[in-house]
């Protein structure tokens, strides 16, 4: 029986920035896109829904970890560029660091 394509099978990528004001980055982020996204979240973890894909947050004390998945490469580094921006400018008192890597599971560590 053939099942329908899930996001499982999706392109995937994560990033881990190294910042003291993660949950406050994460809550704002959240908190910017719920004004037209479906959002969800507390301080230390949130998930938001884009029409290209899905975004999940976890912020530590000295750590936000953020997931993307999409159904494609395309729509994945689109999504990465979106909140890249986003983050970057929330942040603009300090020099975040971003490296996306492609990864097999979407959920934070």
């Amino acid at each position: 029986m053939n099942e329908p394509t899930t996001m499982e099978s999706a392109a995937q990528s994560m990033a881990e920035v190294a910042t003291a004001q993660a949950s406050r980055y994460l809550q704002q982020l959240c908190k910017h896109f719920a004004h037209r996204l479906t959002v969800t979240f507390t301080p230390q973890a949130g998930e938001i829904t884009f029409p290209s894909g899905t975004c999940r947050l976890k912020a530590t004390d000295d750590r936000l970890t953020l997931s993307l998945e999409a159904a494609d490469d395309a729509q994945l580094l689109q999504l990465q560029d979106v909140v890249e921006r986003h983050l970057v400018r929330f942040a603009f008192r300090e020099e975040l660091k971003l490296a996306w890597q492609r990864t097999s599971a979407a959920a934070p560590r």
